[in-house]
């Protein structure tokens, strides 16, 4: 929206009218949705490091270094596929997580099974893009700024 010369405040005052907002506080989560719930969470937590920190069955609730992860269980329905290439999907939303050694991280990820889309090493970051095991598509970034 700013760069249209709108703030998402602005826009919604603007559509809204003066007296009303949305009042955003932060971010809650971002959420893939998952198959096999299970097989989910052990990737998530074995392989990316990350912790649970709560637990239904249709959802799991993952903590990453300040940002909670959702993974909602699809009740075993295929997850949608969807245009992606080396630089990562072409719609919707893509977790960029942190990483400090990318190789290392690389490996891990190999030795796990994992589908590895592309790597790319640019001015303002290096950066490795792959699936989990239902084709949700994430990044790892060790970032130059």
């Amino acid at each position: 929206m700013e760069r249209f010369g709108l703030s998402l405040v602005g826009f919604c005052q603007q559509v809204l009218g003066e007296k009303e907002s949305i009042m955003i506080s932060g971010v809650h989560d971002f959420y893939y949705n998952v198959k096999y719930m299970k097989r989910a969470v052990k990737f998530y937590t074995e392989v990316l490091n990350m912790k649970v920190s709560h637990e239904t069955e249709h959802w799991t609730s993952l903590y990453c270094e300040g940002v909670m992860v959702g993974l909602h269980w699809s009740e075993g329905a295929d997850i949608p596929t969807f245009p992606r290439d080396f630089h990562g999907a072409f719609c919707g939303g893509t977790l960029t997580l942190s990483s400090n050694d990318l190789p290392g991280d690389r490996k891990i990820l190999e030795k796990a099974g994992i589908k590895i889309l592309g790597e790319m090493d640019a001015s303002w970051g290096h950066m490795l893009i792959f699936e989990d095991l239902d084709g949700n598509v994430l990044k790892l970034q060790h970032a130059k700024y």
